[in-house]
């Protein structure tokens, strides 16, 4: 069996995404700046102790009418985690979000109190903030209240190579195009939070399913590149890319706070019975 390449593969898993879980915004385009917030829980808090714990930000968000909302995702894979996303269409919208919600004292408050004993259930939190590229993204919606499962695969670029990471997206995304894939995702750089280098490929899936789906199509658009195209694309890996690593998270409906659009779109799952 010809073995696959590890940067490939990771594109392969993220084929069959509906579209990019990522956090709300009015528009429907893909956010141009995203935050992310990463809880490594302790061992025997995921789950119901760590519902309980978030809803009273949840809560908070709510009362207070705060217009920016955020998805929560919690691992399926590697350590138990849960990532908290939030887009802004700009770094100056994000300061904006942040300074109003400082000025109401009463949510300050609130926020406050639901960390500290949010942070009774966790090892440790780190925050990371991206952008968005548009270049190596395709067909990249803006997120969807169907979304149930992400997927996340993170790429480290040696320096100096970015252009070449660029050319191997590009070759993919040609891939894709010939073979007719259903394909959606989006790709961020990591601007702060993280090494140099780093990418993330952002997608979600509506069912487990589309999981399927994504590694079938995955052998297609190895096909559709040929022999030539595909010794091209493991000389670019060898040369840009310095790691791959996979992950799956499933989207919890608990910790997120969505807007009232995405809780009529699917009330049974973004207003679960307590």
């Amino acid at each position: 069996m010809k073995k696959i390449s590890p940067i490939l593969l990771g594109l392969s898993v993220a084929v069959a995404g509906s579209s990019m879980a990522t956090a709300q915004q009015a528009s429907t385009s893909a956010p141009k700046v995203l935050q992310i917030t990463r809880e490594f829980v302790k061992a025997g808090k995921a789950g119901t102790p760590h519902d309980k714990s978030e809803s009273a930000f949840v809560k908070a968000m709510a009362e207070a009418k705060e217009p920016t909302h955020y998805v929560a995702t919690c691992s399926l894979s590697g350590k138990s985690r849960c990532l908290y996303f939030t887009g802004y269409p700009s770094f100056d919208a994000w300061q904006k979000d942040t300074q109003a919600i400082g000025k109401n004292k009463d949510l300050s408050a609130k926020l406050d109190e639901a960390m500290v004993a949010d942070g009774e259930l966790l090892d440790s939190v780190d925050q990371a903030v991206l952008t968005y590229d548009a270049d190596m993204s395709y067909h990249a919606p803006g997120p969807t209240p169907q979304a149930r499962f992400m997927e996340i695969t993170e790429f480290h670029v040696r320096e100096g190579h970015s252009k070449d990471f660029a050319d191997l997206a590009k070759m993919y995304i040609a891939a894709c195009e010939k073979v007719g894939t259903s394909a959606h995702w989006g790709m961020y750089h990591m601007e702060y939070g993280g090494p140099s280098g780093t990418y993330l490929l952002l997608s979600s899936d509506k069912s487990m399913a589309e999981i399927d789906s994504g590694f079938a199509e995955g052998k297609k658009i190895q096909a559709a590149m040929g022999e030539e195209g595909m010794k091209k694309f493991q000389e670019l890996e060898v040369a840009a890319v310095v790691s791959v690593d996979s992950q799956l998270f499933s989207i919890n409906p608990r910790q997120s706070y969505v807007s009232d659009d995405w809780i009529k779109a699917d009330p049974d799952f973004w207003m679960p019975a307590q």
